[in-house]
């Protein structure tokens, strides 16, 4: 198994404790990224990755190795505090560069461990925030660890080993879980874009090269009937919503 780190934290100070912890619990090969040395400079928000391809973004060079690392990865870990109630700016920064990965979602085989620690509150909030934005990724399953650490000597060692031993056995067995409903929307609104009158050129490039247009879901990843046939009746409806 080849797992790819990706810390949010400028410091090794809780949250690495967490990552460390799930790595003694792990097998394989570990790629850590860690942010604060990237120094990937702030997203400017110009959509060249969403409106032209990632490629055009300005900062390509330093994120395109570390998206590359992702494709890579039989799974991913990503660790982040708590910081004014959400993710770290440089995970933040990280995330806004990312973007067209809603928009042309890739990542339907990973699985992903997320570690969130705070000195007070927020951690569940965080948490749910990267498993949202993974989601939107395409990444098939999230498994969460949000701990508070405020005040304890020591980390909830056995909490973290419980989960950890889930998330090896469900990354290991390479078996694909069914999406959540909501997933199956996003997938079905971008690809519906990527189907209108006047698409995105990327998208459209991209739904196509990759044959997504053709499918109720990733092909990778078996739908139930039940989620086949939803799949299937929101795409005949979007298709006549978004011309």
């Amino acid at each position: 198994m080849k797992y790819v780190i990706i810390n949010g934290s400028p410091r090794k100070k809780n949250t690495w404790a967490v990552v460390k912890q799930v790595m003694k619990n792990l097998e394989g090969e570990f790629e850590e990224i860690h942010l604060m040395k990237e120094k990937i400079p702030m997203c400017n928000g110009c959509f060249r990755c969403i409106m032209e391809g990632e490629d055009k973004c300005p900062h390509f060079e330093k994120i395109s190795p570390i998206v590359e690392k992702i494709r890579q990865s039989d799974a991913i870990i990503l660790a982040s505090p708590v910081y004014a109630m959400n993710v770290s700016a440089i995970l933040k920064n990280f995330f806004d560069h990312t973007a067209y990965l809603y928009h042309r979602p890739e990542f339907f085989d990973k699985k992903a461990m997320v570690c969130v620690t705070t000195a007070g509150a927020g951690q569940k909030k965080v948490a749910n925030y990267i498993d949202e934005t993974l989601r939107h990724w395409g990444v098939n399953k999230v498994f969460k660890i949000a701990i508070a650490c405020g005040g304890k000597d020591s980390l909830e060692t056995d909490k973290v080993d419980s989960l950890v031993s889930k998330f090896a056995k469900d990354a290991e067995s390479h078996k694909l879980s069914n999406p959540k409903f909501m997933d199956i929307v996003f997938f079905n609104v971008w690809k519906a874009m990527a189907l209108s009158d006047d698409p995105l050129e990327a998208d459209k490039e991209y739904w196509f090269k990759t044959g997504l247009v053709n499918h109720d879901f990733s092909p990778a990843v078996k739908l139930s009937i039940v989620k086949k046939a939803f799949s299937k009746a929101l795409s005949f409806i979007l298709r006549r919503v978004i011309r």
